[in-house]
């Protein structure tokens, strides 16, 4: 278990999700699947799309904008921007850079980049943790953003959607919305999703990638609980990552978790996988709604294999910073329906043609 040397917390957050949406429905006609594998077996019933002129970039931008609106510092304070992806717009070309240009903080910054697979958002987080405890830097930003990765008519294309998060991390004070009391990760070389350079899209193991997340997301989760010497039961609000609907129930059970701890972290059904910004999302969406004192566990899942958790608990800053910035399901409700042709068009599935609206 990590425990900072001098305590840390999350002083803003922000989210972003693209407008756009389209139904599981519009993509399993395309295809000729059955519908229900994937609404009733998956828990997933539309997604969240990235227009022609966004991608994990312009995301993570808006994400980190927004968590510069809670915190309510100056950009120019930040030591560090962190963003973890695995859909960066440049294969060789660090998106914290563009980050850092675009909300002030350049040129004296550490900008990184950040991967591993949906995890990638979480040990940013982590990595500021250790940057501000240390006294290295005062505030640092880690950032989990990604646009969908999937191969047209693959399982995945149901699912994986486009979002992110951002988290302000720094001193324990009177300005932090949040505690991070802990973290501890669970690694191993566990090949269950990859994809090789110059793929355009990942390859699975079916059924041996979900085994490989709940062995991961369940051993991770068990850990932390078991050296903080908790229950369950004491925790006001838990997240697991969401491939999908069904997979974080079954780890809730499986953790002795009920279906309301769950409940307001649970995103996939209305905005599909976000891949990194998945738990950054499920953990924004908490922190619109937790009260003071509540505890929050956060587990999250990269293929490959590894999974962090945090035990994160609200403070009292945490209720006047969140009319500064745009919820979770403000962006949820702030929704547009594209059919399959656009989707395509958009994400470069049709050779030849520009993505226009």
């Amino acid at each position: 278990m990590m425990i900072p040397k001098q305590p840390v917390g999350i002083i803003g957050w922000g989210a972003y999700l693209p407008q756009y949406r389209i139904k599981v429905e519009t993509i399993a006609t395309v295809w000729g699947t059955y519908l229900e594998r994937y609404t009733e077996g998956l828990g997933v019933e539309e997604k969240a799309v990235a227009g022609p002129d966004e991608d994990t970039t312009t995301i993570a931008i808006e994400a980190a904008q927004n968590a510069i609106k809670r915190a309510q510092i100056e950009s120019s304070e930040l030591g560090a921007v962190l963003a973890g992806s695995e859909s960066p717009p440049y294969a060789v070309k660090p998106t914290g850079c563009t980050v850092a240009e675009v909300i002030g903080t350049t040129p004296n910054i550490l900008a990184a980049d950040l991967e591993f697979a949906c995890k990638a958002g979480t040990e940013a987080i982590q990595f500021c943790m250790g940057l501000v405890s240390s006294g290295m830097i005062k505030y640092g930003i880690a950032i989990g953003a990604d646009v969908a990765q999937s191969a047209p008519g693959d399982d995945l294309e149901y699912a994986t959607a486009a979002g992110g998060a951002a988290f302000i991390i720094g001193k324990l004070d009177g300005k932090a919305a949040a505690s991070i009391n802990a973290s501890s990760s669970y690694v191993t070389d566990t090949p269950d999703f990859w994809r090789r350079s110059e793929q355009p899209y990942p390859k699975h193991g079916g059924v041996f990638t979900g085994q490989a997340y709940f062995h991961h997301v369940i051993n991770a989760g068990k850990q932390l609980i078991k050296e903080l010497d908790m229950k369950p039961q004491d925790f006001q609000h838990a997240i697991f990552h969401q491939p999908n609907g069904k997979f974080p129930e079954k780890v809730a059970k499986e953790l002795g978790f009920v279906s309301e701890q769950i409940r307001v972290g649970m995103l996939v059904n209305t905005i599909g996988n976000t891949y990194s910004g998945c738990i950054p999302l499920g953990l924004s969406a908490v922190l619109d709604n937790a009260k003071p004192g509540d505890n929050i566990l956060v587990v999250s899942y990269g293929s490959g294999a590894g999974s962090d958790a945090f035990y994160i608990v609200a403070q009292d800053a945490i209720e006047d910073k969140r009319e500064l910035a745009p919820t979770v399901q403000d962006y949820i409700d702030r929704k547009e329906y594209v059919d399959y042709s656009c989707y395509a068009k958009w994400r470069r599935m049709i050779i030849g043609l520009e993505a226009k609206r």
